[in-house]
């Protein structure tokens, strides 16, 4: 008999539920998403962003976790920067939080619909798209328990394919495939590789955005203390091991560069091996969409939660705090996010930026919430270190204060790498923030009332 949290939510999540979370929120940045990085910076160039960005991911995950466990709250970030820097951090963390998991599933249903176009041509991938909406957010309302045990199935379905594909292209395997033109283009580093490096972080970033969802999900865990910790770093140390072995397999399979700026990379790089009609192809796409639908549907857990938490606290309208009297999820919450992300979808039949393709704009706009919302939760760890030094900490930072400290002058210097190659997304984001800041202004006697009924 599962016992109930807040306002209808059910603690009902294990450790193993919880670690699939963890992958599968992020497992379709192995499917895609991650080979845009190669057109700038190439395969070498893209190789050392990759680990820069893998280090930043370690050290944030080992510090987010102590916030996490000390404050298990479906907000997340958002109560973390609350709680260390008042309404305005929580704000920030907030909105931050709900750019990066609203614009994610997007990305990702378009994905979905390349990877379904490959079979039936003749389905437009946006139509797709729209039905992966559909599909993911009706089992989102459903029920946590049930979303939480698919999302642990279809995650292993994923893991399982990313491992057949590396050994199906692996008799194919060369170094000189990979090297190949590999500093931007050229074969010898030079500094003319570097821009090409920073320009290509949010792809790098993109094998790991999203795994500090699993913070959305503490209140629905049994044990939240114990099992958190494990499920964040079992996570990031499997797609740690993924991420490298995606990346360099499918580099080696051929000419690398018909990979970039694609949708579906993985199963073109197994077209260079085993050729357009081999069922290991058939196989790869069909079972490819177990990754891109983990991650599309574990976001959308994300999301939802998100919204729930900010409308609970007076920072969003109060309808999309309800929870659905028999199902027990935030039922308006989930489809808010969903009609988002739909509008997201044709956003290129109204406006481009960039010259870049919609998928890779809509990852950047993501990626530009992760990076804000990064900064905002390692500044809170060291605030809440020094004011609530008796704060029950049942995971603590190791390395503490170079390890949170790294995490954050790593996400400073992505942050500005980002805003210089990305001047116009960047200028969206801070529009959109700026509007949101001004719906927040209006609405403080509301939230004053709700934390005088707290």
């Amino acid at each position: 008999m599962s016992t109930s949290t807040g306002p209808g939510l059910n603690k009902t999540l294990t450790t193993l539920q919880l670690w699939g979370i963890a992958v599968g929120l992020v497992i379709s940045g192995e499917y895609f998403g991650w080979s845009y990085g190669w057109a700038g910076a190439g395969t070498l160039g893209f190789l050392v962003t990759s680990a820069f960005i893998a280090l930043m991911y370690t050290t944030f995950i080992f510090s987010f976790t102590e916030l996490t466990t000390s404050i298990p709250h479906a907000g997340g970030p958002f109560e973390y920067g609350r709680r260390a820097f008042g309404p305005t951090g929580g704000y920030i963390a907030g909105f931050a939080t709900l750019i990066e998991f609203v614009f994610a599933p997007p990305a990702i249903s378009l994905a979905i619909g390349s990877y379904l176009n490959v079979q039936f041509p003749a389905l437009d991938p946006k139509t797709a798209a729209v039905g992966a909406y559909l599909i993911f957010m009706t089992l989102n309302i459903l029920g946590v328990q049930i979303a939480a045990t698919f999302e642990l199935c279809v995650t292993l379905l994923a893991i399982f394919e990313l491992l057949v594909f590396m050994g199906v292209v692996s008799p194919g395997f060369s170094v000189a495939n990979f090297v190949k033109g590999g500093w931007s283009g050229q074969d010898v580093f030079s500094s003319a590789a570097i821009p090409g490096m920073f320009a290509a972080i949010p792809f790098a970033i993109w094998f790991f955005l999203a795994i500090e969802g699993v913070a959305m999900a503490a209140e629905e865990a049994k044990d939240p203390k114990r099992s958190i910790p494990i499920a964040y770093i079992a996570g990031i140390l499997t797609l740690l091991v993924l991420a490298a072995g995606v990346m360099l397999f499918a580099g080696a399979a051929g000419d690398w560069s018909k990979l970039a700026n694609i949708n579906d990379p993985l199963p073109q790089a197994m077209k260079m091996i085993v050729g357009e009609s081999s069922g290991w192809l058939h196989m790869l796409v069909w079972l490819g969409l177990f990754g891109l639908i983990a991650s599309f549907h574990g976001i959308i857990l994300g999301y939802s939660r998100q919204i729930f938490a900010l409308s609970r606290a007076g920072y969003l309208p109060e309808l999309l705090g309800k929870v659905h009297p028999r199902f027990h999820t935030p039922h308006i919450a989930i489809i808010a996010g969903g009609v988002v992300g739909i509008l997201a979808i044709f956003s290129d039949e109204w406006f481009s930026f960039g010259g870049q393709t919609l998928t890779a704009n809509i990852v950047t706009m993501s990626v530009f919430g992760a990076i804000v919302m990064y900064i905002v939760s390692m500044a809170s760890l060291f605030k809440l270190r020094r004011t609530e030094p008796s704060l029950a900490r049942p995971f603590r930072a190791p390395l503490f204060p170079w390890f949170p400290g790294f995490a954050l002058l790593a996400a400073v210097v992505c942050l500005f790498t980002m805003v210089y190659y990305n001047l116009l997304i960047a200028v969206l984001f801070v529009v959109l923030g700026a509007l949101g800041y001004g719906y927040f202004m209006l609405t403080h006697k509301r939230r004053e009332r709700v934390l005088a009924a707290a």
